[in-house]
């Protein structure tokens, strides 16, 4: 059973250009146990929020009809986190969080209700949720707990998926990675060389340069462009992911 909420207190998207993100909702807050307080603490996801409600902003700033923006649709599949839904919906208005709608599930139908909902990438902390969603043709990426900013959303492109998509077999999950890819890349060419919002790097693990320019030419076939890219040769990617921070990796195989 799939229950959607809208939430009144939020100005709907258009949704035939919304770019449509879904959180899972243990990874925005950490409920606890119901003590009687109204408000949830924030969790790992919540400076992705903040970036993605600062990239609209910034967009409606250079154009107040501006229709291609983020719309963030709150999933929970927690069954305790389930019975504290109306504590779920007050934590997001307390905390100034532009969610669209709140979505609840089993944890078995979860799936289904990113489907309904038009998802075009679905972040979580589970490895094992973002599997499942992506084995139902829905792009997923997992989040990173350690970002250093919420200013400025800041997205790392897995090159090595890049170059290999165009070897193999497109699947349905690589077909949605492709299309919010272009979507990112339209949101970005909005914003200038300078104080963008959103930065979009590009980091190669295996080959050399060849490899980085051959991801780099087939973003940009694509219509999007990158603001930094890396080449580590082979390199273990840890150390320059933690000075750049993202606050997720887009890749097409989760066990990258």
């Amino acid at each position: 059973m799939v229950s959607t909420i809208q939430n009144t207190d939020v100005k709907q998207k258009e949704a035939d250009r919304a770019v449509v993100v879904a959180v899972t909702s243990r990874a925005v807050f950490d409920c606890g146990a119901d003590d009687g307080d109204e408000v949830c603490e924030v969790g790992v996801a919540f400076p992705l929020l903040q970036a993605l409600q600062r990239v609209n902003e910034r967009l409606l700033e250079e154009n107040p009809s501006e229709s291609l923006l983020f719309d963030v649709v709150l999933i929970t599949s927690d069954s305790q986190q389930q019975q504290q839904s109306s504590r779920i919906i007050s934590s997001t208005r307390h905390h100034g969080l532009e969610i669209s709608s709140f979505c609840f599930s089993s944890e078995e139908d979860f799936t289904e209700s990113l489907l309904k909902n038009n998802v075009h990438l679905f972040l979580t902390t589970d490895r094992d949720e973002a599997a499942q969603a992506s084995q139902k043709g829905v792009f997923s990426a997992l989040l990173n707990g350690k970002v250093a900013s919420s200013e400025q959303l800041r997205v790392v492109f897995c090159g090595d998926a890049v170059i290999r998509t165009d070897a193999e077999p497109p699947s349905a999950s690589q077909d949605a990675a492709q299309s919010f890819w272009a979507q990112l890349g339209e949101m970005r060419r909005r914003f200038g060389m300078l104080d963008s919002p959103l930065s979009l790097v590009l980091l190669t693990s295996r080959g050399g340069r060849e490899s980085c320019g051959t991801a780099l030419q087939t973003l940009r076939s694509r219509g999007v462009n990158m603001d930094e890219a890396y080449s580590l040769a082979g390199a273990p990617r840890s150390p320059i992911l933690s000075l750049l921070r993202p606050h997720f990796l887009l890749i097409n195989h989760l066990q990258d």
